[in-house]
């Protein structure tokens, strides 16, 4: 089943890549060599993928990761602007943070220290699923906020986010 997830995702990959490059969407030999390599990648990567694959062939995930996009992007968008102000008015307070997630699996904790780390003045250093927790470099960490109970302070809403994308 590994092997049908990384090619679904590679045939994907390839189409979104490739269309529109002879004026119509696809030509029939690009179709092709996209089938020839996605099946190439399919087959050298399915033993690291492993059978969890699966679930991102699932459409509610795929809705849920559209639905998701402009979250992250508002994130973004936040931050450059607080980075920026940072950045023109010096006003800085530099360092790490333990930052406490309730998250189970890597996918999870990959979805969410991505997310952090997209975020200007972020940025994911560790992440210690065994202590239930990120080390997070955090370019202004507010007075009080040395040590967060959550992670709402330095991810906002991207925990709930990572939790139902990487179930």
């Amino acid at each position: 089943m590994s092997f049908i997830a990384a090619f679904a995702w590679s045939y994907i990959l390839w189409l979104v890549l490739t269309a529109g490059s002879k004026g119509l969407l696809w030509s029939t030999q690009e179709l092709v060599a996209g089938l020839i390599f996605s099946a190439i990648v399919g087959y050298a990567t399915r033993g690291i993928i492993g059978d969890k694959a699966v679930r991102f062939l699932n459409p509610v995930k795929w809705v849920l990761a559209i639905a998701y996009t402009p979250v992250l992007f508002w994130g973004m968008v936040k931050a450059n602007f607080d980075v920026a102000y940072r950045v023109i008015t010096g006003k800085i307070r530099p360092g790490i943070v333990k930052v406490p997630v309730n998250l189970e699996n890597d996918a999870q904790y990959a979805i969410l220290s991505n997310s952090i780390t997209l975020t200007p003045g972020t940025l994911t250093v560790d992440a210690c699923p065994e202590e239930k927790a990120l080390y997070v470099h955090w370019i202004n960490i507010p007075e009080g906020l040395e040590w967060p109970e959550n992670s709402e302070p330095v991810s906002g809403p991207f925990e709930r986010w990572a939790r139902r994308l990487g179930e």
